[in-house]
């Protein structure tokens, strides 16, 4: 099987040329399971996540799936990392089932993110 057939574009894009690889110095989520890990950290300014930032330790489709949700967080109010990264991540990266967990590990992350943000500003 080939890299083109394996992992779909967006997939290629996203692990080729992240753009949110590395460490803020704030908040921050670490979290491993089965030989993988996702770091999560923060800058928060206010009530809004200013910039995010990963580092993932697993296949080419965590590492996508980290970047596509610092992509898509970044901006937002921190209270919005508590809906679900993972079904939109499965549909949009082609993920398939076998490597679901690799998704609920960066939702874990997220969420435990979401929390260490909760606790530091409130």
């Amino acid at each position: 099987m080939t890299a083109a057939t394996t992992y779909n574009e967006r997939v290629r894009q996203l692990f080729a040329a992240p753009a949110h690889v590395g460490n803020l110095g704030g908040p921050v989520a670490d979290v491993a399971r089965g030989g993988s890990r996702v770091v999560l950290s923060a800058e928060i300014e206010g009530t809004q996540v200013k910039r995010l930032a990963f580092r993932a330790f697993g296949c080419p489709h965590l590492i996508a799936a980290a970047e596509r949700f610092c992509d898509e967080f970044e901006g937002r109010p921190a209270r919005d990392m508590t809906a679900s990264p993972a079904r939109d991540s499965l549909q949009e990266l082609e993920i398939p089932v076998e490597k679901t967990g690799q998704i609920l590990l960066l939702e874990d992350a997220a969420l435990a993110l979401q929390a260490s943000i909760a606790a530091r500003y409130s």
